[in-house]
């Protein structure tokens, strides 16, 4: 969700990821094959923390490095913001007069997307609903509780969602859509980033609750300054999922470098869950790894 990621199911985080793009390629020849000149390329968006960005300071910046360090081989980026087309740009594309891909591994896709190949998952979060403390708000710690307000309380409230994003459903069933300010996931301009919603607009008092995605919501509530911002991670409920494991993504041909990929995220787990804590990622326990299909 761009967002990474994310992601239709995930869209204001991932439904960048979602473009239409060409069958896959087949399988490299073994000088093209992923690591055979110990380089992990990784395909990665240029501004959308706290996944990545060009400086390197996203936790899937810091992931990709573990594992390149891990592997002793050196670390190479592609950057392409996630959006429609992303894999096509990326994954699926070739260097210019070669055979060989620019990029090899996708950082972050929703777990079942069907463009590239998924690794095993390497964390499950879940949307989240952000408000600033001290502003009437502070006993709401769910859903239920937003709902329980005073009527004409929360008729005033001014609410940030993105749109196509799972938490619509819930606005919707429960006739809040008129209060929503809509923010797109894609809006084109490669200088914004979904974290505005918490950042700018929610700590300035432009809206009242944001909703986005746990991972966005966590990290600009830890790192807003002048605004004390609390985010809660939603809990699905029957017919309405919120939570989502997210994997790593690689050509459907690349079955050995999946392996490889698959190995890293198992042995690195601990790590890997130190990174996402730092960065205020909310995070719900994943169910253990299956094995990867032939």
């Amino acid at each position: 969700m761009r967002s990474w990621r994310f992601l239709a199911v995930l869209a204001g985080l991932l439904a960048g990821l979602a473009g239409w793009s060409a069958p896959a390629a087949a399988q490299s020849g073994a000088a093209d094959a992923p690591g055979a000149d110990k380089v992990l390329r990784v395909c990665q968006d240029p501004n959308n923390l706290p996944l990545s960005n060009r400086a390197g300071e996203g936790f899937e910046n810091r992931i990709a490095a573990l594992f390149a360090q891990q592997l002793g081989w050196k670390l190479e980026h592609t950057w392409f913001p996630q959006r429609m087309g992303f894999i096509r740009n990326t994954l699926r594309a070739k260097e210019e007069h070669s055979e060989r891909f620019k990029c090899d591994l996708v950082t972050g896709v929703a777990k079942g997307f069907d463009l590239a190949a998924n690794t095993h998952s390497y964390y499950r979060s879940s949307y989240a609903m952000a408000y600033v403390q001290g502003h009437g708000l502070d006993k709401v710690r769910n859903l239920d509780d937003l709902l329980a307000l005073d009527a004409g309380q929360r008729k005033k409230l001014r609410i940030g969602a993105f749109a196509g994003s799972p938490v619509t459903e819930w606005l919707l069933q429960n006739g809040l859509m008129e209060q929503v300010n809509w923010y797109q996931s894609q809006t084109g301009d490669a200088e914004q980033y979904p974290g505005e919603i918490v950042e700018k607009d929610l700590a300035s008092g432009k809206i009242d609750v944001a909703f986005a995605w746990g991972p966005i919501a966590g990290y600009f509530a830890k790192k807003a300054r002048g605004a004390n911002i609390v985010a809660i991670p939603l809990q699905s409920r029957p017919g309405m999922k919120f939570d989502f494991e997210i994997a790593m993504g690689v050509r459907h041909a690349d079955k050995d470098f999946r392996q490889l990929i698959d190995r890293l995220i198992d042995t690195n787990q601990g790590k890997i869950q130190a990174i996402l804590e730092e960065y205020g990622v909310p995070l719900a326990a994943l169910p253990p790894p299956k094995s990867s299909p032939p």
